[in-house]
């Protein structure tokens, strides 16, 4: 997008990557502005500052403009204090599971100066439900940010972009951009990294959250995308990305699974289930073949040696039931003879356990080779699959310091799921506009 003349004449801002933009000069002891503090009026066309922005995290969060029990609002909300141009776009990342929305919005009730991103998610069959909330922030856009009704612009990525397009067309009644998936998940990712402090973390059962220091040298890296499915890219710099593998075993596996499985309705309920089951329950360890440790090969009695390995073990009656429908799938503990002759048990928690490990152990190993085979030292994992849940970043973890003798580290992100949206929300924004390196390079 190409800057009029009349931005033109207020300040000049380059396309090349390479060139850094102006700042405007100012007293010594006054604030110094970039030309990102400056509004341009055309709607969704504004330049985001990020200068001095944070994560918040006292659960305070910008009053919605209706009531959705169908919307999940992620309290995470990205301050921006010293942003203050008119914003009039909202941007929807629509997969197969999940839907996505960023959008920005002032301080409510205060006289601070910035506003904040607002990140929020409905299930892809409630699409219903976020379009009307779009429609509800068209609406009252002047209380939200400053612009005027009718202004708003939409930039959508996802499969749901396209199947999706003709729909939001006609409830919103506005300007739909459709935008690539993979580059934005890029972009998104790419401004995590860059931009926002105490974001990107690596998780061990020692360390639950240790948040990795922002690195000059980025690139090339490997983004590891778990939603319904899982796509794996390899990024060698802005814009030069290749997606060089993948698995059908990701998020909708669990959920499908487990909605056969267990009585849990919601990704959520079946992570909750998760918690507490014991996946020994099903699982065949180590431990159940050679009663210790296989310390030769380097493993220990806990490891997975085959996963729901023990279920074919079970009671006839059991078996039974889960056939015809009742026991286990109503959420019933089965009661059986286990392998050595005592009572052993097992229901939905352990399943769904059980499950998760074996999924989250695939994705790991698989993310690890793709590694080795390209050369990339440093794996960021993201997707709504992952939503901060510990075991989910344990198993992940073990896997990448197991397979790579831990030479490696799983990388995660605090809004690993909205990677695709902010990058759509970022996709209005002329190169440049805020990456951290261009300013070190202008302070030098």
């Amino acid at each position: 997008m190409a800057p009029s003349s009349e931005e033109q004449g207020n300040v000049e801002w380059m396309l090349d990557r390479n060139q850094p933009m102006e700042i405007a000069k100012t007293h010594p002891h006054e604030p110094r502005k970039t030309a990102i503090d400056n509004t341009i009026t055309r709607p969704g066309a504004v330049r985001i500052n990020v200068q001095g922005a944070f994560i918040v995290d006292d659960g305070a969060t910008t009053p919605q403009p209706i009531e959705d029990a169908s919307a999940v609002h992620d309290s995470r909300d990205i301050r921006l204090p010293h942003h203050t141009a008119v914003v009039s776009h909202v941007a929807v990342d629509i997969g197969g599971s999940l839907a996505k929305l960023v959008y920005f919005s002032r301080e409510p009730a205060s006289k601070e100066l910035g506003g904040r991103l607002n990140f929020l998610k409905f299930e892809t069959d409630d699409v219903e439900q976020c379009l009307e909330f779009m429609k509800q922030l068209k609406t009252k856009q002047q209380r939200l940010n400053g612009s005027k009704p009718g202004e708003l612009c939409v930039m959508a990525t996802g499969g749901g972009a396209y199947k999706y397009y003709d729909r939001m067309k006609d409830v919103l009644g506005v300007e739909v951009f459709r935008e690539d998936e993979m580059e934005c998940l890029i972009i998104g990712l790419d401004f995590f990294i860059t931009e926002i402090p105490n974001e990107v973390f690596t998780y061990s059962d020692i360390d639950p959250m240790h948040f990795a220091e922002a690195r000059a040298d980025v690139y090339p890296y490997l983004l590891v995308n778990i939603g319904s499915g899982v796509s794996m890219i390899k990024v060698s710099g802005p814009k030069q990305y290749q997606r060089i593998g993948g698995t059908s075993l990701g998020g909708g596996t669990l959920w499908g699974l487990l909605s056969l499985l267990t009585g849990a309705r919601t990704f959520d309920e079946m992570l909750a289930m998760a918690e507490k089951g014991d996946n020994a329950a099903v699982d065949m360890l180590v431990g159940d073949i050679y009663g210790t440790d296989y310390g030769k090969i380097g493993l220990k009695s806990s490891t997975i040696a085959s996963s729901f390995g023990k279920v074919f073990k079970m009671k006839r009656q059991a078996e039974s039931d889960a056939e015809d429908g009742g026991g286990l799938v109503n959420g019933d503990r089965a009661q059986v003879e286990g392998i050595a002759g005592g009572e052993h048990s097992f229901g939905p928690e352990d399943m769904s356990r059980s499950l998760l490990y074996a999924i989250s152990n695939n994705i790991g190993q698989i993310a690890y080779l793709q590694s080795e085979k390209h050369d990339l030292e440093h794996i960021y994992f993201g997707g709504s699959f992952i939503r901060g849940h510990r075991q989910t970043m344990n198993t992940l973890s073990y896997a990448i310091k197991f397979w790579s003798k831990g030479e490696k580290k799983a990388y995660f992100l605090r809004h690993e799921g909205y990677l695709g949206a902010v990058g759509a929300f970022l996709k209005r924004q002329p190169r440049n506009w805020g990456r951290r390196n261009s300013f070190e390079e202008l302070a030098s």
